[in-house]
């Protein structure tokens, strides 16, 4: 039955193929082909693909700086429109803002009302919007560090499969109502499975088989492109720091055709505990080979030090292991600012609020307020 049923999954899927051919976005299809870049969907937007070109070329000598849900809630206030404790202290916000699918529903940090509009919110300001997906357990209903095993259930032919594919469906219909002030939907990055080497997720690696978990990833990229024809977001392949080497880094790899942007999330290496910020900077590198070979966009894509408890970090930890061009990072991104036992970015009088700006102002980071267009590119005709 399991068989049967991933067979006649497949088939749709290359029913939808050739369907969606018929349906281009003929300028993204083209950029992707004069720019030299193959992009997890084909048909992605123009938009999409100029996000893609244009990170890449900021990754040749400049980084992004994002935060967790910045423009949501601060340290001591939440849902103020158009504040952050990232501009309260900079006068800027950051150029990524992270968010996260799970706040479609009640229950988490960001109310589903104001989600949609304040990463519309965020696009009109040229800001990007990343999103993980903190999803609960499908087999309990606890939340997503209930590691009771899931990911063999909701693959094609398992009992939860359908209750999956709902999700799958709510989560394609608010991407693809994203819209800007232009009227066109915004691209975004998606970063599914996160931090999957380690062991606190249900989809973590020891509560899956790797054979499972790549499943797992192609049939959520696939769904989503082919099914649902969302066309609006890059594909974000992000480990923690449990990886040594470049076999370690892709034994759940899902493929080329699967990934565009490749990272990982490190914040244990910044602790006294972690093993330091040289071991940071040889994962960093290690994993900008691997982008330059695939042709991948690399980010930082998690990282910081709760309470910010060194007064200099931001200078003397987090720019020393970025500040190297060689590298090439496109992005990277602090987590949230939830309360004051838990955040990660200064908020106004924080004593390293002076030396965040001395980091936004080093001529490698960039804020919004010197972001390029990132969601536009001439198109040679």
């Amino acid at each position: 039955m399991q068989n049967m049923s991933k067979n006649l999954f497949y088939s749709i899927i290359l029913l939808s193929i050739f369907l969606t051919s018929c349906y281009k976005d003929d300028d993204g299809y083209q950029l992707q082909n004069q720019i030299n870049i193959a992009l997890v969907d084909s048909n992605a937007t123009f938009g999409t693909a100029s996000l893609f070109y244009n990170l890449q070329q900021i990754a040749k000598n400049k980084i992004v700086f994002g935060h967790q849900h910045s423009t949501a809630y601060g340290v001591f206030w939440s849902g103020e429109k158009s504040r952050s404790d990232v501009k309260d202290v900079t006068g800027a916000y950051p150029g990524l803002i992270g968010w996260d699918f799970a706040d479609m529903y009640e229950g988490g940090p960001v109310p589903p009302k104001m989600l949609k509009s304040l990463v519309e919110e965020a696009h009109n300001n040229g800001i990007i919007s990343s999103f993980t997906w903190h999803m609960d357990n499908f087999v309990t209903g606890n939340n997503f560090y209930d590691t009771t095993i899931v990911v063999k259930h909701i693959l094609p032919g398992g009992k939860l499969h359908n209750e999956y594919v709902k999700k799958l469906d709510e989560l394609a219909s608010f991407v693809k109502k994203l819209a800007g002030k232009d009227g066109k939907v915004i691209p975004i990055i998606f970063r599914p499975f996160h931090e999957f080497d380690g062991h606190w997720f249900w989809w973590g690696k020891r509560f899956c088989t790797p054979d499972e978990f790549i499943q797992l990833w192609k049939f959520t990229v696939d769904y989503l492109r082919y099914r649902r024809g969302v066309s609006n977001i890059l594909y974000a392949f992000s480990t923690d720091r449990n990886f040594y080497n470049e076999g370690d880094f892709l034994e759940r790899f899902p493929g080329d055709d699967y990934v565009d942007i490749i990272g990982f999330d490190n914040y244990w290496d910044f602790t006294p505990e972690g093993d330091g910020l040289q071991k940071i900077t040889e994962r960093l590198a290690l994993l900008s080979q691997i982008a330059k070979k695939k042709n991948k966009i690399l980010a930082f894509t998690e990282t910081g030090l709760e309470k910010i408890p060194d007064s200099n970090w931001w200078t003397d930890k987090l720019l020393k292991v970025i500040d190297n061009d060689s590298l090439q990072i496109a992005y990277v991104m602090v987590w949230r600012n939830a309360n004051l036992t838990h955040f990660y970015a200064p908020y106004k009088n924080h004593p390293s609020s002076k030396n965040f700006i001395e980091f936004k102002n080093h001529p490698k980071i960039i804020f919004s307020d010197n972001l390029p267009k990132l969601f536009d590119i001439k198109l040679k005709r």
